[in-house]
């Protein structure tokens, strides 16, 4: 991790605003509406908490048949 892209680096700095006007903040926009207030109704998380367990038991089971 010494190769760290300086760009990528936290300032501490207060986040930048909702972009409201694009053409006019073209050189350094923020983020946009949607970006921000989105809701995640379909996202990963709650397939991955039932399928994380399941795997797990199954990876268990399968590690205990298998060892000798």
């Amino acid at each position: 991790m010494e190769n760290i892209d300086p760009k990528h680096t936290e300032s501490g700095a207060a986040p930048q605003p909702i972009e409201k006007d694009y053409e006019s903040h073209k050189e350094a926009p923020g983020p946009a509406k949607p970006a921000v207030t989105e809701r995640d109704e379909n996202g990963a998380g709650s397939v991955l908490k039932w399928i994380l367990p399941v795997a797990v038991i199954i990876g268990l089971i399968v590690w205990f048949v298998l060892r000798k």
